[in-house]
């Protein structure tokens, strides 16, 4: 069976409710996402935990900070097995190469990428944390500093993927949250894209959260979306 393209994150506050939501949905159908909330409730067990429920897991714990830093973190989720691990590109090359080449003496390698501008901001908010430039071009200078760097991808909005894929070629991934099934609520994304127009913009992965999380029946929500890509 093809590799899951959707990533659900599971952004709640402790194990249990964790686990109730992740044997909801089908391991061959998804991949799930544990982000700062859950991971600072419960540390490194929790992904022990759902892995045993045969998920792959991407760790979206956004490291930035010192290379050295970084590079010690990233050596150590690699030694948990996590599936995708990520940093800030607003690290640096240095910081992102760092990570690079400890991930790369790992026994276990993570994909390695790097988020770009988060979905949660517009032009707008670039601007009130002194960042002038053009939102898309500032986008599109931090993915080419990953490649460069050595991430394996970036994580950016699907409104931005049609150019990352023409000017970053096929091979380099493209991790897209900010995904919201037509007529959806965007709740605090501003930046947001269907399932199947992110696919067909060149997302690799999409990453959803509340549209499936949140609905009545998960599973079939899951479904529906996995369903519609396929079909993309």
């Amino acid at each position: 069976m093809p590799s899951p393209k959707i990533i659900i994150a599971i952004d709640v506050n402790n194990q249990p409710d964790a686990i109730r939501l992740a044997e909801k949905f089908d391991p061959k159908l998804c991949r799930l996402k544990i982000g700062l909330e859950l991971y600072t409730a419960e540390g490194p067990a929790i992904l022990e935990v759902l892995q045993k429920l045969g998920f792959e897991i991407f760790l979206d714990l956004k490291f930035h900070d010192i290379p050295n830093t970084v590079a010690r973190v990233c050596a150590v989720a690699a030694s948990m097995g996590v599936w995708m691990v990520n940093v800030h590109a607003l690290g640096g090359r240095a910081m992102m190469s760092a990570a690079r080449e400890a991930i790369s003496k790992s026994n276990h390698q993570p994909l390695l990428t790097a988020v770009t501008i988060l979905t949660s901001h517009s032009q707008e908010d670039l601007a009130a944390v002194g960042i002038t430039g053009n939102l898309e071009e500032c986008v599109l200078q931090y993915a080419e500093n990953a490649r460069q760097a050595g991430c394996d991808g970036i994580v950016c909005s699907a409104l931005e993927a049609g150019k990352l894929r023409k000017k970053l070629g096929d091979d380099f991934i493209l991790v897209t949250p900010g995904i919201r099934p037509e007529g959806g609520n965007t709740n605090d994304q501003k930046r947001v894209v269907s399932p199947v127009v992110a696919i067909e913009s060149g997302a690799n992965y999409l990453v959803i959260g509340r549209p499936v999380t949140g609905a009545d029946d998960p599973a079939r929500a899951l479904l529906n979306i996995h369903e519609s890509i396929k079909k993309a």
